[in-house]
C-alpha cells in the first residue's frame, strides 16, 4: 500500500463544528469516522517496530496543520498534545464543539503564532480521533483491534511523529513544543532526533512517570475494568461503552490536574442548587456536580480502551531507562535548544521534576533555559491564559527566530475571561 493523503491544503481550517457529531465519537472505526482534518496513511511499505517488539502497519495518523509552510521549510512547529487531547488544538472541536484546546497559544499574534509558523499537531498512535487505535480494525480478523492492540510507548508515539514529518518534507522542525505527556513526547524528540529539531520547550513535565503519577493511573485503569459493559475490552462487539467506569477514571484524573487554591477559589463548600445538604448521596458541593460533569462529559468523546492504552504509554515512559540509567546520555551533544518550564502549584508534574530535566541538560553543557511560572492553576494551568508563561515561551521562540531570518512576534492581549475549570483535555 503506497501512502495516501487526503489533506484538503496545509492551511486549510474547517469550519466551525457544530455540535457532537455520532459518526465521530468513540466506537467507529477510523475509516468510517467522518473528521475534519488531514489522515495519511503510514509504514505501508514496511511495517514500524514497536518498543515491545511487536510491528504495526500500515497505520493512520490523523493530524492538523495552522499557518503556511515556507519555501524553505524552516518554521514548521510540531505541538504534541496530552493524555486526552487530540489534534484540534486551535479550533471547535468536532464531536464537543467545544473550542480548541490550545487556542490560547496557536494563532495570529500568540507565542505559537500562525502568521510565522507552519504549526502540526497529530492525534497520537493509539489515539481515537482518526489515528490508529485499538477501536480501530485489526486487518488480520476485520474486527477490532480491541485489547489486541499492541502496547505502545511514548517512543512509538514519536516514531509515528517522525514519519508524519517526513511524509511532509520537513527536514528539520523549527520547535517541538508539548506539555503534561506532550512534553514526554518533546524530550523523546530531542533525544531520539536531535539532528532534526532546532528547539525543543517541554512543560509541567518529567523524564519519567513517577510512582504516584502510575498509581493514579491505575486506580483510573480499574475503574474502567470493572465496569461490566467494558466486556475484557471487546465492548465495541456488543455495541456497549463503559460510562460509568470512564467518569470516575476521568473524575480521578482531573482533580490531579487542578490545585487546592483553584478549586477553592472556583467551588469552596458552596452548594449546588440548594440552601442545605441533602443528607443523601447526590451532589451536594458544587465540586461535586463539577466532576460528575467532567466524568460525563468526557465519555461523549474518548474511547476508553485508548484510554488503558494511553496511560499505560506514560506509565512507561522512563528517558534515562533508555540511555544506560543517566539521563544526561540522552541529550549529551546535543545541539536541540531547550527552553524548560513549569508552574509553581503543579502537584502532578512539580517543578522538582523539571528541575531534574535541567539538572542532565546542564551536566552536557547543553543549551538550556528554565523558568518557574507563578500560578495557583495547578497542572492544567500550561492550556490557561498564564501572561508570564505565553511571554517566556515567544520571547524563547524570538530568540530562535533569529539565527534563521524568521520575523518575531507580537503577542496581542487576549480576552481574560476564559473560564480555567472548564472542560479540559490534559
Amino acid at each position: 500500500m503506497t501512502s495516501q493523503d487526503t489533506r484538503p491544503g496545509t492551511a486549510d481550517r474547517p469550519a466551525a463544528a457544530g455540535g457532537a457529531d455520532s459518526a465521530a465519537r468513540n466506537g467507529a472505526p477510523a475509516g468510517e469516522r467522518h473528521l475534519p482534518g488531514e489522515q495519511v496513511v503510514l509504514a505501508a511499505g514496511s511495517p514500524m517496530p514497536l518498543d515491545s517488539g511487536a510491528q504495526l502497519g500500515p497505520f493512520t495518523v490523523a493530524y492538523r496543520t495552522y499557518g503556511t509552510l515556507n519555501a524553505e521549510k524552516s518554521n514548521a512547529v510540531l505541538v504534541c498534545h496530552a493524555l486526552t487531547g487530540d489534534q484540534y488544538m486551535a479550533e471547535p472541536h468536532p464531536v464537543t464543539g467545544r473550542p480548541g484546546w490550545w487556542e490560547v497559544m496557536v494563532g495570529p499574534g500568540r507565542p505559537l503564532d500562525t502568521e510565522r509558523f507552519f504549526v502540526i499537531c497529530a492525534n497520537v498512535l493509539g489515539g481515537c480521533m482518526g489515528t490508529t487505535g485499538p477501536q480501530d480494525l485489526d486487518p488480520a480478523t476485520g474486527k477490532p483491534w480491541g485489547p489486541t492492540f499492541p502496547v505502545v510507548t511514548i517512543g512509538d508515539m514519536v516514531r509515528a511523529q517522525k514519519l508524519l514529518v517526513d511524509h511532509l518534507g520537513i527536514a528539520r522542525l523549527f520547535a517541538v513544543v508539548g506539555g503534561s505527556m506532550g512534553g514526554m513526547q518533546v524530550l523523546e524528540w530531542a533525544a531520539r532526533y536531535p539532528e532534526r529539531v532546532l528547539a525543543a520547550v517541554p512543560i509541567a513535565t518529567a523524564a519519567y512517570h513517577t510512582a504516584q503519577n502510575i498509581a493514579f493511573h491505575e486506580v483510573g485503569r480499574q475503574a474502567i475494568m470493572a465496569d461490566p459493559d467494558w466486556d475484557e475490552g471487546w465492548y465495541q462487539l456488543s455495541g456497549k461503552t463503559p460510562r460509568r467506569g470512564m467518569a470516575v477514571a476521568r473524575m480521578t484524573a482531573h482533580v490531579t490536574y487542578l490545585s487546592e487554591q483553584a478549586l477553592h477559589r472556583k467551588f469552596g463548600r458552596r452548594l449546588q442548587d440548594r440552601q442545605k445538604p441533602s443528607f443523601g448521596f447526590d451532589a451536594d458541593f458544587q465540586v461535586e456536580s463539577y466532576l460528575r460533569h467532567q466524568g460525563s462529559s468526557f465519555v461523549d468523546r474518548f474511547d476508553a480502551n485508548s484510554y488503558l492504552y494511553i496511560t499505560r504509554a506514560m506509565d512507561y515512559f522512563d528517558l534515562a531507562a533508555e540511555h544506560g540509567g543517566v539521563l544526561a546520555d540522552a541529550f549529551r551533544r546535543s545541539p536541540v535548544r531547550f527552553c524548560v518550564m513549569s508552574f509553581t502549584s503543579d502537584w502532578l508534574f512539580p517543578t522538582s521534576e523539571a528541575k531534574r530535566i535541567v539538572h542532565a541538560l546542564n551536566s552536557v553543557a547543553a543549551d538550556v533555559s528554565f523558568v518557574e511560572c507563578d500560578s495557583d492553576k495547578g497542572h492544567d494551568a500550561f492550556l490557561l491564559i498564564e501572561p508570564e508563561f505565553h511571554e517566556t515561551l515567544n520571547g524563547f521562540l524570538n530568540g530562535c527566530c533569529e539565527g534563521l531570518g524568521l520575523p518575531q512576534g507580537q503577542l496581542r492581549p487576549l480576552d481574560q475571561s476564559h473560564d480555567p475549570t472548564r472542560d479540559r483535555v490534559t
